[in-house]
C-alpha cells in the first residue's frame, strides 16, 4: 500500500512544496503547527528526522 503523502521526492534544485506540519517549539515547550508559507521571503533550512520520537 502506497502512502500518497510520501510519494514526492524533493530535489536540491527545486523549491520545497507548501506544507503544514506539527513541530515541537523548544522555547514554548509545546507542539504547534508550522507552515512553509509563514517563512515566505526569508531564508530557511528544513531539517527532518524521519524516525525521531517514534518510541519504538
Amino acid at each position: 500500500m502506497e502512502d500518497s503523502r510520501l510519494s514526492y521526492c524533493a530535489l536540491p534544485t527545486e523549491a520545497a512544496p507548501l506544507f503544514t506540519a506539527e513541530a515541537y517549539d523548544k522555547a514554548e515547550k509545546k507542539i504547534k503547527q508550522v507552515s512553509l508559507e509563514s517563512y515566505r521571503g526569508k531564508w530557511l533550512i528544513l531539517f527532518f528526522y524521519s524516525s525521531d520520537f517514534t518510541f519504538v
